[in-house]
């Protein structure tokens, strides 16, 4: 009598169970690291947009106190990511007897948002800066 080699029927249908749940698998685990990279690049540019706003809201010494002020980034700068900032800035320390010329601290709270899928997340930074007063803050 002579010997078959190969594989049954029933082998073929196990290796290929075993072959088909190891790809759905490996395919669920590719996609969620997608998802995830998708995340944090948009969290990375929405970073230096917030970076980039809070640095030009340093150097703006003219920034009415007191109030939010608000605005969208240009697409083109956003990669498409609709991205919005609101901003605060508030007198957080003055002198005892506070008079012209003396320095005193400003907070600059800024927030950012950012539309990811259906979701709207945000952070928010905060940052100080001296201030000298001037006749008109008294």
């Amino acid at each position: 009598m002579s010997k078959r080699s190969g594989f049954t029927l029933l082998e073929m249908l196990v290796a290929s169970t075993i072959m088909a749940i190891a790809i759905v698998g490996l395919l669920t685990a590719i996609s969620g690291a997608t998802r995830n990279a998708a995340r944090l690049r948009d969290y990375d540019r929405a970073v230096q947009l917030a970076r980039l706003r809070m640095n030009e809201l340093l150097a703006d010494t003219t920034l009415p106190r007191d109030q939010v002020l608000t605005g969208i980034f240009d697409p083109m700068l956003t990669g498409g990511l609709e991205v919005g900032w609101q901003a605060r800035v508030t007198m957080v320390e003055m002198p005892p007897s506070p008079s012209a010329g003396q320095p005193s601290l400003e907070r600059i709270e800024l927030q950012l948002w950012w539309i990811s899928g259906a979701e709207r997340r945000s952070f928010t930074l905060d940052a100080h800066r001296n201030y000298i007063l001037q006749p008109g803050d008294l």
